[in-house]
């Protein structure tokens, strides 16, 4: 009887025993359509710079982590994000994680997806304290290896869909340096004589120049288009906003924001009104003039960022202005 007292007593502690609650994991701005159940799993921070958690964990060999691309293991691919995110960049033989996934073919694209997704969000989540980090130094370096062989092998097999994507992790795994050069030499252009200092086709070049340096001829191919466009326009309004706040003050526009779909754009639109009486009072007229262009050209998402960069180069560039 005492014996059975006692399991009822254990099996009620267990029954009550708070189950302790499961951090949220941040989404992805470009990968959020995971399965709700990927998105309820344990994690730690910062993705692959240590472990913080106290439950065991052995970390798989670089073959576990082949079988489990082959297997669409997405759960365990994740874990491996977390806790060993070396894993996912390292290459044996001659093959990486996302390069295994991409030569196995459509079957395994969604698996593709989220190692681009990881590597994109690692860069996303790096604090500036442990950029220039020697380890950090090492992972960045392997990580452009990964996009490199990667935009190679989607060229030769026709699998151009995620070039976007690899382009954009490229260009975040450059740090602020680059894109803030860029608001720099955008700005000088909006500063000149109108018709002399051509900012969108300043903004575009540079773009470009990058796009070509990382892919080479691909950096013509159409699906790049689109996301030239964006990370045009977005740099047209960083840096007008930065020649704004430099009289009104404000925050800049944080540079992860850039080329991420309408991510600028909102911010943009949230500092203009936030600081619209200033802006009128202690702008310049051509400023002025060149921020309503941005907030009329780029509003609205049934023009693609395309035809919105081609009518502001047509004012900005070609156009007197006010």
């Amino acid at each position: 009887m005492s014996n059975q007292s006692s399991d009822q007593n254990e099996d009620e502690t267990e029954e009550q025993s708070p189950e302790p609650a499961e951090p949220v994991t941040p989404s992805s701005s470009r990968f959020s359509t995971l399965s709700d159940n990927l998105k309820k799993r344990r994690m730690t921070l910062p993705f692959g710079l240590g472990n913080k958690e106290a439950t065991p964990w052995k970390e798989p060999q670089p073959f576990e982590v082949l079988r489990a691309v082959e297997n669409k293991d997405l759960m365990y691919l994740m874990e491996v994000r977390d806790r060993a995110f070396h894993l996912l960049l390292r290459k044996t033989g001659d093959v990486t994680p996302l390069l295994h996934a991409m030569r196995i073919g459509p079957s395994h694209r969604e698996v593709a997806i989220v190692l681009v997704g990881s590597l994109s969000r690692w860069v996303n989540h790096l604090d500036d304290s442990e950029v220039e980090k020697p380890r950090t130094k090492t992972l960045l370096k392997a990580l452009r290896i990964n996009l490199k062989l990667a935009i190679d092998y989607g060229l030769q097999s026709s699998q151009s869909d995620l070039l976007a994507s690899f382009l954009q992790t490229l260009i975040m795994s450059e740090g602020d340096k680059w894109v803030w050069s860029q608001i720099m030499s955008v700005g000088l252009a909006l500063r000149s004589i109108p018709g002399e200092g051509k900012p969108v086709e300043t903004a575009e070049l540079a773009v470009r120049a990058f796009a070509t340096r990382e892919l080479g001829k691909a950096a013509a191919i159409a699906t790049l288009e689109d996301y030239i466009a964006n990370a045009t326009a977005d740099l047209l309004m960083m840096a007008s906003w930065n020649l704004a706040s430099q009289s009104v003050g404000g925050e800049p526009i944080p540079t992860y924001a850039f080329a991420r779909d309408e991510r600028v754009y909102s911010v943009f639109l949230a500092r203009i009104k936030e600081y619209q009486d200033q802006i009128a009072a202690t702008c310049t007229r051509r400023l002025r003039w060149q921020i309503k262009l941005l907030q009329t050209a780029i509003k609205g998402r049934n023009i693609t960022f395309r035809r919105k960069v081609e009518m502001l180069r047509a004012e900005m560039d070609s156009g007197a202005g006010p």
